[in-house]
C-alpha cells in the first residue's frame, strides 16, 4: 500500500513537473555592450544631440545679449521702441524654444533619430533571444533590467484572445 502511494506521488510529481513552465532572463545592457552597431549609434545619437544642443545654446545666448541691452537701452526709448524691442526678444526666446522642442521633445528630430537608428538593433536582439528561446524551449524570457517586459512568450500561453472573449469583443476585429 505505502508503494503504491509512494509511486503514484512520484508519477504525479513528475507529471506535474513536465508541464511546468521553463523561463528565463537576459540582461540587455549587457547584450548591447557587446555590440559594435550598438556602440557607433549611441555614439552617432551623442553627437548629433551635441551638435543641437551647442545651436540650442547659442540661440539663448543671444536672446540674453539682446535683453541686457535691452535693459540698458531701456531708458533712452520711447515707448514705442520698447515695445518694438520686447517683441523682438519674445519672438527670439519663443523661435528658440520651438527649435529645442522640435529637436529634443518628445517627438522631436532626436527621437525620431533614435528610434530609426536603434529599431534595427532592438529587433535583431529579440529574433537572437526568440532564436535561443525556441532551441532551448523556454516558454518565456524577461528582461533582467526592466520591469518585467516579455521579449518572448510561447503563444500557446497567450490568454489574451481569451480576455478580449471575456470583456466581450471579437478578438481579430480592432477598434477603430
Amino acid at each position: 500500500m505505502k508503494k503504491t502511494i509512494l509511486i503514484a506521488c512520484f508519477t504525479l510529481f513528475a507529471f506535474t513537473a513536465s508541464f511546468a513552465q521553463r523561463m528565463a532572463y537576459v540582461d540587455s545592457d549587457y547584450i548591447l555592450k557587446h555590440m559594435p552597431e550598438y556602440a557607433s549609434a549611441q555614439k552617432q545619437l551623442s553627437s548629433l544631440s551635441d551638435q543641437w544642443q551647442k545651436e540650442v545654446d547659442n540661440r539663448f545666448g543671444e536672446i540674453d545679449r539682446l535683453y541686457k541691452a535691452y535693459q540698458a537701452d531701456q531708458v533712452l526709448m520711447t515707448p514705442d521702441m520698447k515695445k518694438r524691442r520686447e517683441a523682438e526678444v519674445v519672438d527670439k526666446e519663443k523661435a528658440a524654444k520651438d527649435f529645442q522642442r522640435q529637436k529634443f521633445g518628445p517627438d522631436g528630430e532626436l527621437t525620431q533619430k533614435s528610434t530609426a537608428v536603434m529599431k534595427p538593433i532592438q529587433d535583431r536582439v529579440a529574433k537572437a533571444i526568440q532564436a535561443v528561446a525556441e532551441s532551448d524551449n523556454l516558454d518565456f524570457i524577461f528582461d533582467k533590467n526592466s520591469e518585467v517586459i516579455m521579449l518572448f512568450a510561447n503563444p500557446r500561453y497567450d490568454k489574451s484572445a481569451e480576455v478580449i472573449t471575456h470583456l466581450g469583443l471579437k478578438p481579430g476585429v480592432f477598434a477603430k
